[in-house]
């Protein structure tokens, strides 16, 4: 289960007309699909710990404002950013803020969503894994380990951490590393945070539930087994996810930890998915390589998919995600 993020706060620019969609959808998420997925909109806040930091997010800010997309990444002064997190540590000095940012329960949204494609006549079939897949005249043939074939007009490659995987199946060589990312969940706390809270400094994920619980992350990455579907624990890696939460938000440091876990996820090179048409087989597509921040994509995403494979087109703009484009690796 990943973290839940329903972002629109420090996206690389390329993604920010795909998530301003998504965020739409988002915001109606209950008439679309018959359940609000446990989705609020609590804000968003990145956090500045020094003046470096609060100079970096005044240029996002005047970056995004520029951009003339009609959506803002606020700045925030010290007074108004204890306002909102009364908790944080006091050597912080100040923020960018979103107001309608917030999270959804994965679990719970990846039930609805397929509950509603059954709706429409999907089926789904769990556990298969595809060894070949053929192009005809006819369309395509998919055949998967046990043997099982499965034949449509169109192929869709969603395949996650294991896309390269798919896409070189397809004739398409597209550089994806799978890792793992990891997260924390404590015991129930006192109600402290409102907000997702992240940091421009360093790396964290703080959401805090209305039942006390905190879910800690922050990119921590750890090993991953492709072939088993199995991900790695790295202690020393939560041990400083740990510490940068406590160095923010003193609190923590009587939290009790009940759970931690990683999942698989693909990470490109420059950070942004592969979103396109396939480069060598024809009717196919990719969409994959989020790089740990595709949930709140996710429903923008099947509507370019949508439009991809009815119109041979999108409305939102998917340039920046071609699988042809150059790759070129991005500080982390």
């Amino acid at each position: 289960m990943n973290a839940g993020g329903v972002r629109t706060l420090g996206r690389h620019q390329a993604e920010l007309p795909l998530s301003l969609a998504a965020k739409a959808m988002w915001l109606e998420i209950a008439d679309l699909l018959g359940d609000n997925c446990g989705f609020r909109a609590v804000g968003g806040i990145r956090i500045a710990e020094t003046e470096s930091d609060l100079q970096k997010v005044r240029e996002r800010s005047g970056a995004i404002s520029a951009l003339g997309l009609g959506y803002a990444e606020r700045v925030i002064d010290s007074r108004e950013l204890f306002e909102r997190l009364p908790a944080l540590a006091r050597h912080c000095v100040g923020g960018l803020f979103v107001h309608d940012d917030g999270y959804a329960n994965p679990y719970r949204t990846t039930l609805a969503f397929r509950r509603a494609a059954e709706r429409a006549g999907a089926k789904f079939e769990e556990g298969t894994v595809v060894e070949s897949a053929l192009f005809k005249e006819n369309g395509w043939t998919v055949t998967a380990r046990d043997g099982t074939s499965y034949r449509a007009q169109t192929l869709l490659n969603c395949a996650g951490a294991w896309g390269h995987r798919m896409a070189a199946i397809l004739g398409d060589d597209l550089p994806l590393s799978p890792n793992g990312s990891m997260m924390i969940i404590t015991a129930r706390m006192p109600p402290m945070v409102v907000p997702v809270v992240g940091a421009a400094g360093r790396s964290l994920s703080f959401k805090q539930f209305p039942n006390g619980t905190v879910l800690l992350g922050g990119g921590h990455r750890a090993p991953v087994d492709l072939d088993t579907n199995e991900a790695k624990v790295d202690p020393l890696a939560l041990g400083k996810a740990a510490s940068t939460v406590i160095d923010l938000f003193p609190f923590m440091a009587e939290a009790q930890a009940v759970r931690f876990w990683s999942g698989i996820e693909g990470f490109m090179p420059d950070g942004i998915p592969v979103i396109g048409a396939s480069l060598n087989a024809p009717q196919a597509y990719h969409a994959f390589g989020f790089s740990a921040h595709g949930f709140q994509l996710g429903p923008a995403v099947g509507q370019v998919l949508a439009d991809l494979v009815t119109k041979g087109t999108s409305r939102i703009p998917i340039e920046a995600f071609s699988p042809s484009r150059p790759f070129f690796s991005i500080a982390a």
